[in-house]
């Protein structure tokens, strides 16, 4: 007799579960007491991103404390940008800073794609030791950033909340623009790849500021390059499941698992659970949508917003997150009621 497969890779396969799998964006973070004597160990955040035992430890950590279905590497989406040349490093108290990418010279000046690795060999170092040590049952996700979400970073040097300078340099030298999201595109597959020959089973595309990108343009820079990263995959590991998350896309998010090749859509708050159910999950699996606020707050409305999500996805394959990741001032103790919700509803 076969073993079941594990219940995200069923879910995200196209099966309908009686209780749909869990896992968290961000679940690895700073609302973990473990997660901050970690990083304190670490010495900065960087630090710990590269160093791959400390890595997998707070990968594990909530895996441990919680027993998700699956774990999501511990990373960042601006170690990809680096790795092409670009300097970067973390303010306290701020985010990250970036140095800029903005013409066509500093596009060409960017490092070969196949030099990444130099770079990035102890986030693969991270995916096996977790591929070993993570429990029998429970997923191994790899990610990387989408083009556009990328590019922000790497034209601004920083995030924005509304990613002007990003929408510039496409307006007024698309020449450039589109050069930069080409060879973020081509260095994505190479990075992804090397996840999953690593012992990645599942990777995650984050497209975090897919929906300021509107028009003709959501689909240049948000469907096309999604659709050739993962066509590129599918191609060279064939039966990847891939997770793709246009955050805040609106009616974008219709259709967007046809027209990219993604076996399923992560969705955000802005949208309801209901709504997703009728127009988005007819295409396959959809992940999400419990608002990060209610790991805050808890009480009946976590429980009662918990009980609405399943509900809402219960006719089809469902993998149970939140809209966006869970923020530092979230109380473990809602996580625990949320999955406790969620497997007894």
């Amino acid at each position: 007799m076969t073993q079941p497969a594990k219940t995200i890779l069923r879910a995200l396969a196209g099966e309908t579960l009686p209780t749909p799998p869990i896992w968290m964006m961000r679940q690895a973070g700073r609302y973990l007491p473990e997660y901050r004597a970690t990083r304190a160990q670490a010495g900065d955040f960087l630090s710990l991103c590269y160093n791959p035992d400390l890595a997998a430890e707070v990968t594990l950590q909530p895996i441990r404390r919680y027993g998700f279905d699956a774990a999501i590497l511990f990373a960042d989406i601006l170690l990809l940008p680096q790795a092409l040349g670009p300097e970067l490093w973390f303010e306290t108290g701020e985010g990250p800073r970036m140095a800029t990418t903005t013409t066509m010279d500093q596009v060409k000046a960017l490092k070969p794609t196949d030099a990444i690795h130099d770079t990035l060999s102890p986030v693969y170092e991270t995916v096996r030791i977790l591929a070993r040590e993570l429990p029998k049952e429970t997923t191994l996700i790899g990610f990387a950033g989408a083009p556009w979400t990328v590019a922000t970073y790497m034209i601004a040097g920083r995030g924005s909340k509304d990613q002007g300078a990003a929408h510039a340099l496409k307006n007024t030298d698309r020449a450039t623009f589109e050069a930069l999201i080409d060879r973020i595109t081509e260095a994505t597959v190479e990075y992804l790849s090397a996840q999953v020959i690593a012992g990645a089973e599942v990777v995650k595309l984050f497209d975090s500021w897919a929906g300021s990108l509107k028009g003709k343009d959501f689909d240049d820079f948000a469907v096309k390059p999604a659709a050739r990263i993962i066509s590129a995959m599918k191609d060279r590991h064939p039966g990847l499941p891939i997770i793709a998350f246009p955050r805040e896309a609106g009616d974008g998010y219709i259709g967007f698992a046809a027209r990219t090749g993604a076996d399923c859509v992560a969705i955000d708050n802005s949208v309801t659970p209901e709504w997703a159910a009728e127009h988005v999950q007819p295409g396959g699996c959809v992940q999400g949508n419990l608002a990060p606020e209610h790991m805050v707050t808890g009480g009946e409305a976590l429980i009662r917003e918990t009980r609405r999500v399943v509900d809402a996805f219960r006719k089809g394959p469902h993998i149970f997150n939140l809209g966006h990741g869970i923020t530092p001032d979230a109380n473990p103790d809602n996580v625990q009621l949320m999955i406790d919700t969620v497997r007894g509803a």
